[in-house]
């Protein structure tokens, strides 16, 4: 039983809260359609009393696959009412990625929209699920569940969780090797917003525009938990668009967003860009990779006060926050710790660096995950016995405690003896006015062990040489850290969370 001393955290529990404190308000809007918070908890707890008459009880996990969808948010709530644990699974994996996740992570019941039925149908036989939900109509061996949130007497008698216990599984975007399965307790999802509460001003009147994928961690408790904890409304978008996304900010009124970086690019080369009237807007949240200077300068022209985010999947996920106040003087930096969890940049010893050294970037407090889903090995290897998590992004702290990130461990290229961090080389090259986008990775190379390459996504009629990319970098970068090689490429391809996939590019380029 959870004391009486400890407040419940729980989301089963705020989701009811919020309900009886702001019935009325408006909580969800999708394609034209809106809830109020007592119409949306009606809704979760049909499909909660649904869930626990199929077999869900505490402990047991529940999945959804497809695009944005109220039905992942009902799904979410629901499976935490009975206090089960959530699993949201990557749409654009194949279905061989699928049934590998589905099946470690133990999955009972599979909710899924209309677009992905077919791949986990193509699947189904090796699958060890026992339930299979259709969100949106029914079809063949899926049960009808709109049918079920509309004729389903609603759940009576919630359960009791404890801040420690699993609200979710979310597997890690495995840009190397299987994906992971980061436990993230209810405690950890609100503790994360708890501290973004501390540095971001959210009211009961903000509308979150969310766009980003709510498989993703960025997409589920950046903005979106956050903005129904205080009362808002989440203005929920299937996919990104920047074209709809620019008309959507003007028809909601949205206050905030988050996205990644490559979302706020394509949105700032839309045509409809400079006459988007942003006035709404209070704040854009951007995590996932480095935000170039000329991005922030489009948005900071327009009047747009941009939140620069570091954070990943297992620290639910906040770690570090930019705030536009610091934007010019800090250009570059991932911010500062928020108030209730630590970060440290630690060099091999677990002893802090001095500012300006370089080491491994490190996050503890109570937003840390509880571990890798059936892997205590994968978890001891990076939450250490100090309680660090152990980031693998090399980073240092400035004088003023601002951290900046370098890149990932595993992505330095060494050439000819040297260190080179990518994302440094990335940000001079991205200002080349033919780069559309860049990024940069290590090759092998025979005389210097690895080639520093440029993959470049050209702006369009433009024709780029590898001696001018290297002129425009002379005066900005050592003369090891220019690109020796140049590759061009039509768009990068990308993860989820809008990190570039560097190993494809390594596989195409470096045969």
């Amino acid at each position: 039983m959870a004391s009486h001393n400890v407040p419940d955290v729980g989301l089963a529990r705020m989701i009811a809260r919020r309900a009886a404190l702001s019935p009325r308000r408006r909580a969800l809007s999708f394609e034209g359609t809106s809830w109020t918070y007592a119409q949306l908890l009606d809704q979760v707890d049909r499909l909660a009393a649904s869930l626990r008459e199929g077999g869900i009880g505490p402990g047991d996990r529940v999945a959804f696959l497809g695009l944005n969808h109220p039905v992942f948010l009902v799904a979410f709530f629901a499976t935490l009412r009975v206090g089960g644990v959530f699993v949201p699974l990557n749409f654009r994996l194949t279905g061989p990625e699928l049934t590998y996740i589905i099946n470690d992570a133990g999955v009972h019941t599979l909710v899924a929209d209309d677009a992905h039925t077919a791949v986990l149908d193509a699947a189904r036989s090796e699958l060890i699920c026992q339930r299979f939900i259709g969100a949106e109509s029914p079809s063949e061996g899926w049960e009808d569940g709109p049918a079920i949130l509309s004729s389903h007497a609603p759940l009576t008698e919630p359960v009791d969780v404890v801040n420690d216990d699993v609200a979710l599984i979310m597997y890690t975007s495995g840009t190397t090797g299987r994906p992971k399965g980061a436990m993230l307790t209810h405690g950890n999802l609100a503790w994360n917003n708890v501290n973004a509460l501390h540095v971001m001003e959210v009211s009961p009147d903000d509308a979150s525009l969310v766009v980003a994928p709510l498989f993703h961690i960025g997409g589920l408790n950046v903005t979106t938990l956050l903005t129904f904890q205080t009362g808002g409304e989440v203005v929920l978008l299937r996919s990104f668009d920047p074209g709809e996304v620019l008309s959507a900010i003007e028809r909601h009124g949205a206050t905030s967003m988050f996205g990644v970086p490559a979302m706020f690019l394509f949105m700032s080369q839309h045509p409809r860009f400079d006459a988007t009237d942003f006035s709404s807007v209070k704040r854009f949240i951007v995590g996932g990779a480095p935000v170039p200077e000329p991005l922030l300068k489009a948005y900071s022209g327009r009047g747009i006060p941009l939140f620069q985010g570091y954070g990943l999947t297992e620290t639910s996920p906040f770690v570090t926050l930019l705030l536009p106040e610091f934007a010019e003087a800090k250009v570059g930096s991932a911010g500062r710790e928020p108030l209730y969890s630590d970060v440290a940049v630690l060099d091999p010893d677990g002893t802090p660096c001095a500012p300006g050294v370089r080491g491994e970037v490190c996050a503890r407090g109570p937003n840390v995950m509880a571990g890798y889903w059936n892997q205590p090995e994968a978890t001891r290897r990076v939450i250490d016995d100090a309680g660090w998590f152990h980031t693998g992004d090399v980073g240092y702290l400035d004088e003023d405690g601002f951290l900046f990130i370098v890149d990932r461990m595993k992505d330095m290229v060494i050439t000819g003896g040297e260190n080179v961090y990518p994302a440094e080389v990335e940000s001079v090259l991205y200002d080349h006015a033919k780069v559309s986008d860049v990024t940069v990775i290590g090759l092998p190379d025979e005389r210097w062990g690895e080639a520093i390459t440029a993959v470049v996504v050209v702006a369009d009629g433009e024709v780029l040489t590898l001696d001018e990319l290297r002129d425009f970098g002379a005066d900005r970068l050592a003369r090891y850290k220019l690109p020796t090689r140049l590759e061009t490429i039509d768009a990068l391809p990308r993860n989820p969370a809008g990190k570039v996939l560097k190993y494809q590019l390594r596989e195409r380029f470096g045969g």
